[in-house]
């Protein structure tokens, strides 16, 4: 079991720290892989928002973990404490992946992790990071950003996002999906879309894309174009891409793309298909075509990423 530490002091933000722990405590039903051993760690007790907490463990533990995630910071303009940020600053040094939710992101900073690299917290207080930590990379218009072993997330929302990117690199599509549906969160968002849209992806019925997501989803497999797309939503091709990026935050072929991808991992996953029947599956057309586009998304080649999966799950 892969060990996940919730890095807790007062001051923290509940609303990142409980969506964190839903995530890591439990597996949802019909998940039959070994899940992880949360822990939440810091000093006893501590006081969250309007809540008080009493921690599992110390702060000491840190350095113990797989994965330490630092939930959001109430005050930006107070420093964090300092034993927090020298327990982040030991576990990233011992090995751990380091994970900061919304204006976490300043404990990972005040560590000196995020020098030279690129991070990301809520657009409120992108400003903020960059003029108090100048040699962080600040990114304000990205949902969060993986640099590896330290990955930085913007606020409220994205922390999900985050989160199920996390479980995805350790247990594949198919789990973060099931975790997702049990959460009632879209299953992915990828973490290059913009924080701020003028409207959340379509759910109201009046919406000029509310058919369009679900009958491109049931079309995956054909070679769609921005003309069929846009002839679909009976609208001109520029109006589409108006409203694709006010909705989704991205374009319309980007989208499209992401989603070809992501159906491809579950294929990858649960079956034993060939890697030119699952580019067949996913419109990609040609099995050179698949290998290029997931190379480039995922990071590896899809024949690698179904080994890795596969061993991942017990017989």
């Amino acid at each position: 079991m892969k060990a996940v530490a919730l890095a807790v002091t007062d001051g923290m933000l509940h609303f990142e720290l409980s969506l964190a722990y839903e995530v890591f405590a439990a597996a949802p039903a019909g998940v039959a892989v070994p899940w992880y051993d949360l822990t939440v760690c810091g000093p006893a007790p501590v006081r969250v928002g309007r809540f008080q907490l009493e921690p599992d463990l110390g702060l000491d533990r840190l350095p113990h973990a797989d994965t330490v995630i630092v939930p959001g910071w109430a005050d930006v303009d107070e420093d964090p404490p300092a034993d927090l940020v020298d327990a982040v600053r030991a576990a990233h040094e011992a090995g751990a992946r380091v994970v900061s939710l919304c204006t976490g992101v300043f404990v990972l900073a005040a560590a000196g992790l995020l020098d030279g690299k690129r991070a990301t917290t809520h657009w409120a207080h992108t400003e903020a990071l960059a003029a108090r930590h100048p040699r962080v990379e600040v990114d304000p218009d990205v949902l969060y950003v993986d640099n590896g072993s330290v990955l930085s997330s913007a606020g409220k929302a994205a922390a999900m996002d985050l989160c199920l990117h996390l479980v995805r690199l350790d247990h594949g599509s198919s789990v973060a999906n099931a975790v997702a549906r049990r959460l009632v969160v879209p299953p992915h968002r990828a973490g290059g879309q913009a924080q701020f849209v003028t409207t959340p992806v379509p759910a109201q019925d009046d919406h000029p894309l509310a058919a369009l997501f679900p009958w491109i989803m049931e079309r995956l497999d054909q070679p769609l174009t921005v003309e069929d797309l846009a002839r679909q939503a009976r609208m001109s091709s520029r109006h589409l891409g108006r409203h694709f990026r006010a909705a989704t935050g991205t374009t319309p072929l980007q989208w499209l793309l992401t989603q070809r991808i992501r159906h491809a991992q579950e294929l990858l996953e649960r079956t034993d298909d060939s890697v030119d029947t699952i580019a067949a599956a996913t419109g990609m057309g040609t099995a050179t075509t698949l290998r290029r586009h997931f190379n480039r998304t995922v990071g590896v080649p899809p024949d690698t990423y179904r080994r890795t999966f596969r061993r991942a799950r017990p017989r």
